[in-house]
């Protein structure tokens, strides 16, 4: 269910605010996991449960990770639990891309599996993953109520295209009181974000879109304007259609009462590609830093271990964004800036 569509807009998104305020507090988050279920069963019904299953993983782990902290069993689930993590990920969004890696170096012909992607499975495992982590550096404690922490993961302004959340900057929001009830000082804000994402996905984003197909589908054709008027086009078309969707998911969030990070700081105004990158998916730029980075060493370790920690980042930002050699190597080749 597209946010900018008639069904979101005018009938699911009243009925999930009706529902959230009118019920008893105490089922607040039952029926704010209720609506994300119902939102991603629109589109992807059968990944319902797969969803499930990464939450209930991620929740019995967390709990026992917490329970034999400082003991040998508590890295041997959180290894347990990443494995799970990443092995669904790695079956749905990169099996065929491994079959046909190996199809083409070997010459064998391996049949591929042609699963349909999961939508939103890069976003809510990694918010599992993430979750599982905390735990065991002893971040945030484990999750004792499943209801709220399958509403933090599966939580639907977010989950179709992010931004990635954290358990520590979102459930502790679920806990708070003041929380609970309609507030005009945050529907006010939400709904001027979510009109502003909606104008920059709508109406320019969507704009840029047609010029842009057009200009690939003929592209041996074009002169050298064109083909700069279709490359700078793309650019735009990318960067409004995924900030105009995280501005919407912000916007709803708040509407809410749920305060969302902001995953895009005017990236375009960097001075050089550094501060781009910076500026540019900031949640993922977290994520990798906090959880791949850091744990490999980051710059603490000499300048082969630094290389070493930015090579595998760089080679998994390129994966992350497609199942294909070519972001790995665009992936790959951002390391040399």
């Amino acid at each position: 269910m597209l946010f900018s569509s008639v069904p979101f807009l005018f009938y699911f998104l009243p009925a999930a605010l009706l529902l959230y305020f009118l019920v008893p507090r105490r089922l607040k988050n039952a029926a704010l996991l209720l609506a994300s279920l119902f939102f991603y069963a629109w589109g992807e019904p059968k990944y319902v449960v797969l969803m499930l299953v990464s939450i209930a993983q991620g929740y019995l782990f967390g709990l026992l990770v917490e329970k034999y902290r400082g003991r040998n069993a508590s890295r041997l689930f959180l290894s347990l639990s990443i494995l799970v993590s990443l092995g669904l990920l790695g079956y749905f969004k990169y099996a065929d891309f491994f079959l046909a890696s190996v199809n083409a170096a070997t010459g064998l012909s391996l049949p591929l599996l042609k699963l349909s992607l999961p939508i939103g499975i890069s976003f809510y495992t990694f918010q599992v993953l993430s979750y599982v982590i905390d735990v065991y550096r002893g971040e945030t404690a484990a999750q004792r109520n499943f209801i709220d922490l399958a509403a933090y993961v599966s939580l639907f302004p977010q989950l179709i295209a992010g931004p990635i959340v954290l358990h520590s900057e979102i459930v502790p929001q679920f806990a708070d009181v003041k929380n609970r009830h309609f507030n005009f000082d945050h529907f006010a804000p939400g709904l001027y974000a979510f009109a502003r994402g909606l104008v920059k996905k709508v109406v320019i984003a969507d704009t840029f879109a047609v010029a842009v197909e057009a200009g690939f589908a003929d592209a041996l054709t074009l002169n050298t304007a064109e083909a700069w008027f279709v490359a700078i086009g793309y650019t735009l078309q990318l960067y409004f259609d995924f900030s105009g969707y995280c501005d919407m998911a912000t916007g709803v969030g708040l509407m809410f009462n749920i305060k969302i990070p902001i995953n895009f700081n005017s990236p375009y105004k960097s001075l050089n590609i550094r501060e781009f990158w910076q500026r540019w998916h900031v949640t993922l730029s977290r994520f990798l830093t906090t959880y791949v980075y850091f744990p490999l060493g980051g710059s603490r370790n000499g300048n082969a271990r630094t290389v070493l920690s930015l090579t595998v980042v760089w080679f998994f930002t390129g994966l992350w964004h497609g199942a294909s050699w070519n972001f790995v190597l665009w992936g790959v080749m951002l390391l040399g800036f």
